[in-house]
């Protein structure tokens, strides 16, 4: 109570240094702890906090999903610049969740966030300036709002640069590139950058042949449920002897390069 606070000379907790005892509430799993701190802050106009509460009510986290409270949540912080926000605004126009389905709007939402710095709008963006989603397509803009999500860590923009450069969209064909960034997507976990990858390093282009490496990310690729794996798999298993089919599940089965044990 911050009269009785006041009164007993206590000091109010700092939001910044409630928002992360919130933060990692959440990331332990408790979203109820979490909504508790969130909720007084928000109410006094905290646009992170408002951002949190909408994405716990968009996503059923420590309350029931309510796409109406999501939408008003994330609106009002949206309304204050919050780049995550504008992200999960775009999100909720995009799907047509708690609002009518609209791309156009999603895609104007998006380029907020990434003009503020969000990589996850950035890499967005990029996808839909690529496919012409909501936007006319722009191959050279698709580019290079790739290149600042890749920037921020987004494995998924990393990807997209590699077929970029693999299917020359908007750039000369560079097959060298397109297997150094599907190498850097491949090693966060991007399991469609894991079948590129393994594809490319099959038939030997961009990279030296090494049917091994090939099936190894193949496997991991489909173990981490991309779609394309399942095409390439049965060329590379046919490449290998017993020995390399061994040492290629062995690799596939090992922790990912910098990943935490």
């Amino acid at each position: 109570m911050p009269f009785l606070d006041r009164l007993l000379g206590r000091k109010a907790e700092d939001p910044a240094a409630a928002m992360d005892r919130a933060g990692a509430l959440a990331s332990a799993g408790d979203y109820g702890g979490a909504l508790a701190i969130w909720e007084p802050l928000a109410r006094k106009g905290h646009a992170r906090a408002r951002n949190n509460i909408g994405a716990c009510f968009a996503e059923g986290l420590g309350v029931e999903r309510d796409y109406a409270l999501a939408h008003r949540w994330i609106g009002l912080a949206a309304e204050a610049r919050d780049p995550v926000a504008q992200r999960n605004l775009a999100s909720l126009y995009f799907r047509g969740e708690g609002v009518e389905q609209d791309d156009v709007e999603a895609a104007w939402r998006y380029r907020l966030g990434a003009e503020n710095g969000d990589a996850p709008s950035q890499d967005m963006l990029s996808y839909m300036l690529l496919e012409g989603v909501g936007v006319e397509q722009d191959l050279v803009a698709a580019r290079r709002w790739a290149e600042r999500a890749a920037a921020g860590g987004v494995a998924s923009a990393m990807t997209r640069l590699g077929t970029l450069y693999n299917d020359a969209n908007g750039v000369p064909r560079d097959p060298e590139k397109a297997v150094s960034w599907w190498r850097r997507a491949a090693a966060k976990g991007d399991a469609d950058a894991q079948s590129y990858l393994g594809a490319a390093l099959l038939v030997g282009i961009g990279a030296a042949r090494d049917p091994v490496e090939a099936l190894s990310w193949l496997i991991r690729a489909q173990n981490g449920g991309s779609l394309k794996a399942p095409a390439y798999l049965p060329t590379a298993r046919g490449a290998v002897d017993a020995a390399g089919m061994a040492e290629a599940e062995r690799r596939a089965a090992a922790p990912l390069p910098g990943a935490k044990a």
